[in-house]
């Protein structure tokens, strides 16, 4: 049988615990897989065994949603499995700081990013200070990496599960900060949450069918405030979800614009460049602006790699080359059990330096050892040059509409969960973005959660909707300038 865990399919002998096949330090087993702490939840779907009485217990109402217990749940035939693991520390860091001259909260307010591939959150508190951030994995990734495969799990009679799930993920997190803060979550009395146009439809359980269908035209476009109650979120007060742009440029998109200062009126050629799963563009120029949408997948964020991770402890985050040799830089200073996103980056441009690498995307030996046990695949390769050539035609193609250049572009913005980590010259090697922009990129790590926090003050709200109705979208598809750059941009 199969076993797809964290977008990775393996195959599996029936009957097998969960937490037997899932990789160490992806999931938390605080009671040694006895059964009593309800700790090791994951969302599984497929053929899998009934749910005990003491599993039902532990998990309450959340077992509804597709939450499953790893050290009591056994895989009997094909099934999906995604861990849940979600951690929030004390903010230290005053760059997270938030003006508020109207606050939404009259105690604690929360930002949240659903990614497709993963959520972040922050707390802050009356005087914009971030008290508490959490990230963890989307739950709904056991339904498919990318939104069309979650579509049409919500159009094939999962959407309830969909959104259980996603709304559970988002009140641990939630829960997590309040915990970490001191705070009770009850105190958190406004929220605002971002997403790409789908996330933000399955979060409310609104049918994406007009998602799935030309001249694909959003159910909702959102802009809206509604009770938290309405998402079962344990907070109390309300939700605000930011307006999208279109069906495929999201609510964050907005919000990564708002924080990297696309509001402002620069009269300069920009470009934004949101990467993540779907790799979102927006273009300044000539005082006009520019979006498109590209499906670039989840590599750059560690996941479908066969041995991607997450930028927590024991991912691969840098690579470089000495004396002929690799060299990887490991998150904690433990030993390497991954590679995240910007680990990925580098080790592809190394492995070109090094030739290990051609410019086909042909490994040498078939595998490539980045430091043991952690190597990349040759299909790793082509995820890598799929994700990647799909984000810089776009790129291209978006400049080709508006009648800019890669060379006229002051500034290249670079938004996403790994942005910060980016190494623009290696990014700029392996046919990221065009080469031309290496010097001006300026990484602004998760500017979509950054951006939701500003909007925990109400007075920037109503700009949201102003900039939306300004951006002229292109649609890649049919486009044969995207098409003729996706297949060039493939080799490296």
């Amino acid at each position: 049988m199969k076993v797809t865990i964290n977008g990775i399919t393996r195959e599996a002998a029936a009957g097998c615990l969960l937490s037997e096949l899932i990789l160490p330090g992806e999931l938390e087993l605080p009671c040694g897989g006895d059964g009593r702490c309800g700790k090791c939840r994951v969302t599984a779907h497929g053929a899998l065994s009934e749910p005990s009485e003491r599993e039902k217990h532990l998990l309450g109402n959340a077992i509804h949603s597709g939450c499953r217990l790893a050290c009591m749940t056994r895989a009997e035939g094909d099934c999906t499995v995604v861990t849940e693991s979600a951690d929030a520390v004390v903010c230290t860091d005053g760059a997270r700081r938030i003006d508020l001259s109207s606050p939404a909260f009259t105690q604690f307010g929360a930002a949240v990013d659903i990614g497709t591939t993963t959520l972040a959150a922050r707390l802050f508190d009356r005087d914009g200070r971030c008290i508490a951030e959490a990230g963890a994995k989307n739950p709904q990734s056991a339904f498919g990496a990318d939104v069309i495969s979650r579509i049409e799990a919500a159009l094939a009679g999962k959407g309830r599960a969909l959104a259980g799930c996603i709304r559970e993920a988002v009140s641990r997190l939630l829960v997590k900060m309040a915990d970490a803060a001191g705070i009770l979550p009850e105190e958190i009395d406004a929220v605002v949450i971002t997403g790409n146009t789908t996330m933000l439809h399955l979060l409310t359980e609104t049918s994406p069918a007009a998602l799935a269908r030309a001249p694909f035209k959003a159910e909702r476009l959102f802009g809206e405030t509604i009770p938290a109650v309405e998402l079962s979120l344990p907070t109390t007060g309300e939700v605000y979800l930011p307006p999208c742009i279109a069906a495929f440029l999201g609510a964050d998109t907005v919000t990564a614009a708002l924080a990297s200062g696309f509001f402002d009126g620069d009269t300069r050629t920009r470009l934004l460049a949101d990467i993540g799963t779907n790799g979102e563009l927006l273009l300044s120029h000539g005082g006009k602006l520019y979006a498109c949408s590209t499906a670039a997948g989840p590599a750059f964020e560690g996941a479908g790699i066969s041995m991607g991770m997450g930028g927590r402890p024991g991912a691969i985050d840098h690579v470089t080359v000495s004396d002929g040799t690799l060299h990887a830089h490991v998150i904690g200073d433990v030993p390497p059990t991954g590679i995240c996103g910007s680990g990925i980056v580098d080790a592809a441009a190394c492995l070109l330096e090094l030739e290990i690498l051609d410019e086909t995307g042909f490994l040498e030996d078939g595998d490539a050892q980045i430091a043991p046990p952690v190597m990349l695949t040759q299909e790793d390769i082509r995820k890598i040059q799929l994700a990647k050539s799909a984000i810089h035609a776009g790129i291209r193609t978006l400049l080709h509409t508006a009648g800019a250049s890669a060379d006229g572009t002051a500034e290249l913005v670079i938004a996403g969960g790994f942005g910060s980590y980016l190494d623009p010259e290696n990014a700029g090697r392996i046919g990221l973005f065009p080469p031309e922009l290496s010097s001006r990129a300026n990484a602004v790590g998760n500017g979509a959660l950054t951006g939701a926090a500003m909007l925990l003050d109400t007075g920037r709200r109503p700009a949201c909707a102003k900039f939306c109705r300004r951006v002229q979208v292109s649609e890649l598809a049919a486009n044969p300038v995207f098409i003729r750059e996706y297949t060039e941009q493939m080799l490296f």
